[in-house]
């Protein structure tokens, strides 16, 4: 079970981290992020 919840952790992370990539820049500085804050962000995101 705990390795079907780290894969699906995982996959939510990556989409997650591929959808902010695909912002332009100025769309991320209207959400208060920065490039560099994207796998940050992905991470908290699964809390």
């Amino acid at each position: 079970m705990n390795l079907i919840r780290s894969y699906s952790n995982w996959r939510r992370y990556r989409e997650t981290c591929n959808e902010l990539g695909r912002l332009t820049q100025r769309e991320l500085s209207d959400l208060g992020i920065s490039r560099t804050d994207i796998p940050s962000v992905a991470r908290q995101a699964l809390r």
